[in-house]
């Protein structure tokens, strides 16, 4: 038996699509997140990067008012990432956060949080669980660890409502006892509503981690369908993804995706039920990358016209063929078609044990002709309209 999703799950599921964002010192570097690690770079050198940061162009008005036009819902930003530095304030426990850098001294979450709130986007964190920062990840784990419990409670008290918890760097140790109970236990006590995430890594995308993980990870690769039935709780699934192959900003990676390979990524996710969360890295003063920008309005464009069923329809029993599927939101079922052309515009769908009274484009309100029967739906889609494109076309069905 499959288990009936808790309420906060339920809500993550209908939200479909959210915004990644990394931000932090190594932005100003324009090599990537990693680049400490990659190019070896001590401490005292790496960290002249906190004297420097200020985060002038930072404006989370405008970052929530780029996500909505994108059609995301949530964004999960980077409160601290693996280079210990926090963009909030530690209350104490670190003078390595924003508010005390000194061409900065802001509170970057809060202003985060609330332009999420006044926007209606959903906030979420990032928090690092690997820390180059803080002596005590090698020398006193247990030290560490209370220090990372303290660092969440901050983030769980002083922000209102999260909507999430997702951390990253358990798999540094894979031998160690991190103690998640403990560490979910503050997040339950003080934001029982959040969910929590726990990144597996590359190399174990979509493992269940601790009971009190609310979803999988699927880390640069696409979801596979979940087996949930016997499971003790519903968990659900979430990809998270870059533009282009860096998560933090990297000024000579222009290997970026297209809009189609994008959006054929979001709709292969809701194939399954599965989120995608999409990344972007913002420049070292915290404004957003043109392209990166452009690229988010294409798709905001795409599911303006075809895509708004990707959040609360669910996978059905219809199938379609290759890439082709199908959602069902109640009486309405929604036809997924890749690569539609004149010559390639006739779609079959099994599996579809209901009368078909009206099948409709989403785009342009075209009503294709259409043959239902004996549980097979063929589609004779009609070619675009000249001057408009789209990677996958959405047909609306209506069931008796």
């Amino acid at each position: 038996m499959i288990p009936v999703p808790e309420k906060r799950v339920a809500e993550f599921e209908n939200m479909g699509f959210g915004m990644f964002i990394h931000f932090g010192l190594y932005s100003q570097m324009g090599q990537g997140e990693w680049i400490k690690h990659f190019k070896n770079i001590e401490d005292e050198e790496y960290n002249k990067l906190f004297e420097t940061f200020s985060a002038d162009k930072f404006d989370a008005e405008e970052i929530v008012d780029i996500a909505k036009a994108a059609g995301m819902k949530y964004i999960t930003l980077t409160s601290r990432h693996h280079e210990g530095f926090s963009l909030y304030d530690t209350k104490g426990l670190s003078d390595f956060d924003a508010p005390h850098a000194p061409c900065c001294r802001r509170d970057l979450i809060k202003e985060f949080v609330d332009a999420c709130h006044k926007g209606g986007i959903v906030p979420m964190l990032y928090h690092t669980t690997l820390d180059w920062h803080v002596k005590e990840f090698n020398t006193d784990f247990p030290a560490y660890l209370k220090y990372l419990r303290d660092s969440v409670e901050v983030l769980c008290r002083n922000y209102g409502r999260i909507g999430g918890f997702w951390f990253d760097g358990n798999w540094s140790k894979p031998g160690e006892d991190w103690r998640e109970d403990e560490l979910y236990a503050v997040i339950r006590k003080y934001q029982p509503d959040a969910i929590i995430v726990n990144n597996t890594g590359l190399e174990a995308r979509g493992k269940l981690g601790d009971p009190e993980i609310d979803s999988v990870t699927y880390e640069q690769g696409r979801p596979e369908p979940m087996n949930r039935d016997g499971m003790s709780k519903y968990i659900a699934a979430e990809m998270c993804y870059t533009v282009n192959d860096h998560w933090g900003y990297a000024a000579d990676d222009i290997n970026y995706k297209s809009p189609a390979e994008l959006i054929e990524t979001l709709c292969a996710c809701r194939k399954i039920g599965a989120n995608l969360l999409l990344n972007i890295g913002p420049m070292g003063d915290g404004s957003i990358v043109p392209i990166q920008k452009d690229l988010l309005h294409c798709i905001g464009k795409w599911i303006s016209r075809c895509g708004e069923c990707i959040y609360e329809a669910k996978p059905c029993d219809i199938k379609g063929e290759g890439k082709d599927f199908a959602l069902r939101d109640g009486k309405k079922a929604y036809l997924f078609m890749h690569g539609l052309t004149p010559q390639n515009a006739g779609r079959r769908f099994t599996g579809v044990s209901y009368k078909v009274k009206r099948v409709r484009c989403t785009d342009s309100g075209e009503e294709p002709d259409f043959k239902n029967e004996n549980g097979t739906l063929t589609v004779a889609a009609p070619p675009f309209p000249y001057g408009a494109s789209y990677p996958v076309r959405v047909a609306e069905v209506e069931l008796e």
